[in-house]
């Protein structure tokens, strides 16, 4: 179990904490989680991350009233560097959007300014925010792409563990095999729960290496071994990642998980050895 559960820093937050909705535009509703926290559990240097990437929201529920009070709503993308000071916890953000639901404001690019200004605050970093009409969001259309992907599900297996259990990987490779393979594989199989209240989260899990062979089987034992695991979605992902480089030695990996939404948001973290922006890859769960 994560060693840092118990830091201070956790328990100021109103996640798992009673909670009054406000409705007027609130900007210290938001609050951060460090990300060191998380990694130094994992061994890793903040200023040297064996990654790069970005954390890839959706909200579903933002609402807002123009300057005659007519109620506008829009579908929000928010994209958070991986190299942010902070996470943006995911209660206070629901809270935070929801105090838009009875301000007034001039015109959209009004609100996506705003939202820039506070989430960049709170991250410690640059935020992009991109507001879409809830009839056209182009990062939400049926991934096309999918197809490319092998799903592991299939693979019969008996699972007698669902605690995390990184050492599953640990015979996960023919290390005399010399050949060297490339994969993008998929698993819809991953469930973690959150850090603080223990609700599930959901997600599709997409994994793109090159390198030796790594066993379907394993693999998916591995992920399966995350079912009764506490850490919020960024953290599991980072773990993911860094388990598999550690324990499978690859040339290149990349790991990215589609969480399924709650309260309106959804969180889909990213991380790539080569790649910095997240794909488009929404399917019917997302």
């Amino acid at each position: 179990m994560a060693n840092y559960q118990n830091a201070s820093e956790l328990s100021k937050l109103t996640l798992g904490k009673s909670t009054q909705y406000c409705s007027e535009y609130t900007a210290d509703l938001l609050q951060g989680v460090p990300r060191s926290l998380n990694r130094d559990d994992l061994s890793l240097n903040q200023s040297n991350l064996p990654f790069v990437g970005e954390d890839v929201w959706y909200g579903y529920e933002l609402s807002w009233l123009n300057n005659k009070g007519k109620p506008v709503v829009a579908v929000a993308e928010f994209r958070f560097a991986c190299t942010s000071e902070n996470i943006v916890e995911s209660k206070s953000f629901k809270l935070y959007l929801n105090s838009f639901n009875q301000t007034r404001f001039a015109s959209i690019k009004a609100v996506e300014s705003i939202l820039i200004k506070d989430l960049s605050k709170i991250a410690g970093a640059e935020a992009s925010v991109s507001l879409f009409g809830v009839d056209h969001c182009p990062a939400l259309d049926i991934a096309k792409n999918t197809e490319n992907c092998f799903c592991i599900d299939g693979e019969d297996i008996s699972i007698d563990n669902y605690q995390y259990d990184a050492q599953l990987l640990a015979g996960a490779q023919d290390k005399t095999q010399e050949v060297q393979i490339e994969e993008h594989l998929v698993s819809h199989l991953l469930k973690s729960n959150c850090l603080i209240t223990n609700q599930p989260d959901w997600a599709s899990i997409y994994i793109h290496y090159r390198g030796k062979a790594i066993d379907h089987s394993a693999l998916l034992k591995y992920l399966i071994s995350f079912r009764q695991h506490n850490e919020f979605h960024e953290q599991c992902v980072e773990r993911i990642y860094c388990d598999l480089q550690q324990l499978c030695q690859l040339d290149e990996l990349t790991v990215f998980a589609r969480y399924t939404r709650r309260g309106g948001l959804d969180i889909n973290p990213f991380r790539s050895s080569h790649i910095d922006k997240a794909p488009f890859a929404r399917t019917l769960r997302q």
